[in-house]
């Protein structure tokens, strides 16, 4: 039918030998032939180059997004192992400190404490003292209110002054048997 068209008559062939034998028109072929010839050198002319230039730019694309992909995946991998060691550098320093405030924190509490014991030791010492001076000064005054006391009791008892030496003498026994 098409080769009845683009071939004239007189070019066809007895079907009946040869290729025609096998149902093939040799005509029909050629014609084809040339056709596919030529829409080949049309398409690689005008067509393949490009559809070739946009394959291989895509193929490139493709490889520069698989190997940016690498390339994050081992930037995501190092950056992580850098956190990673920050977090437990910054971890080691946060236990210094802690470990270091902990530690002054008992120094000061020790040296509190020894203030503390030498301010108690030097009020009680201080105490002591005091207590020692108001017991001597009132053991004196005690003594001396004694003393006139005796001798206000031996003159009642005696009825009359007894010398200063006489008086001494009883005082100091007096004094005595109150020791023990």
């Amino acid at each position: 039918m098409i080769t009845n068209l683009i071939l004239p008559q007189h070019f066809a062939e007895d079907s009946s030998s040869g290729i025609g034998a096998l149902g093939v028109d040799g005509k029909a072929l050629i014609v084809q032939l040339i056709t596919f010839a030529l829409a080949y050198l049309v398409l690689r002319r005008y067509a393949f180059g490009p559809i070739m230039k946009v394959l291989q730019e895509r193929r490139q694309t493709i490889e520069d997004g698989v190997r940016l992909g690498e390339q994050m995946k081992k930037d995501q991998a190092e950056l992580e192992a850098q956190v990673e060691a920050k977090l437990a550098e910054a971890r080691q320093q946060a236990d210094g400190i802690v470990n270091d405030a902990t530690e002054t924190s008992r120094q000061m509490v020790r040296e509190a404490e020894e203030k503390a014991r030498a301010k108690a030791a030097g009020v009680l010492k201080e105490a002591e003292d005091r207590i020692a001076s108001e017991t001597k000064r009132a053991r004196k005054q005690l003594q001396g209110e004694l003393v006139s006391l005796i001798s206000d009791a031996t003159e009642a008892i005696i009825g009359e002054k007894v010398d200063a030496t006489k008086d001494a003498q009883l005082i100091d026994r007096a004094l005595q048997e109150q020791k023990a």
